[in-house]
């Protein structure tokens, strides 16, 4: 017997992101491409790769158990097999507990480890009677697979319950919505043309534009995304320019605005009348950014290639969105290795840069004008504590009151904000402020 060829790529990519630093969805499409994986297959590693990358510290607490080795002791190959072994136990109800082992047993042997073959076994046997008392005995950080800094600063700001029903859900499939763009087709027509492709959806309360997929589907390689009729984006990013509410004729400054889901939004909801004048300091992104207004035909989206701290004009600008680098902790459940990658002192360096962004964005808007701050994190240091201490030193700023109209979404740290939260809305984690320029 040999190991499937599946298991074999998802091997690959998780030693890859463990070993080497590898982000999992670029090495999971090389290594997939590369093994010529059938549909079916290849969606069978992408879950096990991707899963055993999100749940690694769980399937690490549990094997430090059964392992009759430390873990930093183990041949690396060997590691990677019985973590995807133990996940397929665990996590994968469709995989027989006899197949799980097996296979298992097969990755550890195409190793050079002498005796890796009987160990794994070993270990994989053990598993089958132990692995599950031992996990749902884990604390909820380990038992979530999530870092101890993250887990415990949730748990300050929404509650011990709430912060354990998040980190749950951060290993759940990520909501597939899209919107439908308005310059090229209304919501009804892309779901009828959505559902001619047998591709079922719901409406998305409170955003006309919005629509959610409950059928899955290639939104990048299909027809409709050619031709500029939808663009794949969450509801709560959607809200982001619905709380800007920007009206046809004015000039908007977008920041930070790649790859332009919100920037060729806003110009929708103008109608295409008015500018919107989108800064994105990465030249990459810049073209992404570009090729996206293009294929959108949003024409009264002007993209700027510099620095979003350097302003582009002062007082100019009727509304002024930022949307700044961050955390990315509201989204977690799209990217398995996000977790991993992030640390404390990222979050303490990244609320520096949002601050100096906040004070740039700040000096663009009109007297009288509108300032609408985002993030897709859960983090009070970039948020909500970043809004109120701009407050407290800029008096011709007010905050507008965004939970009166939506009490559901209101921040748990200052109910003047908003805070969409993945296991509470069933969408990305987002942080809104609206301020107003007297």
């Amino acid at each position: 017997m040999r190991a499937s060829p599946a298991r074999v790529v998802a091997h690959r990519v998780l030693r890859r992101v463990t070993g080497d630093g590898a982000f999992a969805d670029r090495a999971f499409r090389s290594e997939a491409d590369r093994a010529g994986l059938g549909p079916r297959d290849r969606a069978f590693a992408q879950q096990l790769a991707y899963g055993s990358v999100q749940r690694l510290a769980a399937l690490d607490h549990v094997l430090a158990a059964l392992s009759s080795r430390p873990l930093d002791q183990i041949d690396p190959d060997v590691l990677g097999a019985l973590r995807l072994g133990l996940f397929q136990l665990l996590y994968m109800g469709s995989v027989p507990d006899r197949a799980a082992v097996e296979q298992t047993v097969e990755l550890a042997k195409s190793g050079t480890s002498r005796g890796a073959g009987g160990f794994a076994n070993a270990v994989m046997r053990r598993a089958t009677r132990e692995a599950r008392e031992l996990l749902d005995n884990a604390p909820p950080a380990v038992r979530e697979s999530h870092p101890d800094w993250i887990a415990q600063m949730w748990s300050e700001v929404l509650g011990a319950q709430e912060a354990a029903a998040l980190l749950a859900r951060d290993n759940e499939p990520p909501e597939s919505a899209v919107r439908a763009n308005e310059l090229r087709a209304s919501r009804e027509e892309l779901a009828q043309e959505l559902a001619s492709l047998g591709v079922e959806s719901h409406d998305a309360p409170g955003l006309p534009e919005g629509l959610v997929l409950d059928t899955p589907f290639d939104v990048h390689g299909s027809e409709p995304f050619a031709r500029g009729a939808v663009m794949p984006q969450s509801r709560a990013s959607m809200l982001v320019a619905r709380m800007l509410d920007p009206r046809r004729g004015e000039r908007v400054l977008d920041l930070c605005a790649a790859p332009g889901a919100k920037a060729t939004h806003i110009a929708a909801l103008m109608g295409g009348e008015g500018t919107v004048t989108a800064v994105e300091r990465n030249e990459r992104r810049a073209e992404e950014l570009a090729e996206n207004v293009m294929r959108l035909g949003a024409t009264s989206v002007e993209v700027l290639a510099r620095d979003a701290r350097e302003p582009v004009g002062e007082d100019a600008f009727d509304r002024v969105l930022l949307d700044p680098p961050c955390s990315d902790l509201g989204t977690l459940q799209a990217r398995p290795d996000a977790r991993w990658r992030k640390t404390p002192e990222q979050v303490a360096e990244l609320s520096s840069i949002q601050g100096e962004l906040l004070e740039s964005a700040a000096r663009q808007v009109k007297p009288g004008g509108t300032l609408v701050y985002s993030t897709c994190t859960i983090s009070p240091a970039e948020n909500d504590r970043l809004v109120e201490s701009f407050l407290e030193s800029h008096a011709d700023f007010a905050a507008d009151d965004l939970a009166a109209d939506r009490p559901e979404l209101a921040s748990p740290v200052d109910s003047r904000f908003l805070q969409v939260l993945p296991h509470r809305h069933g969408t990305d984690g987002f942080f809104i402020a609206r301020l107003r320029r007297g």
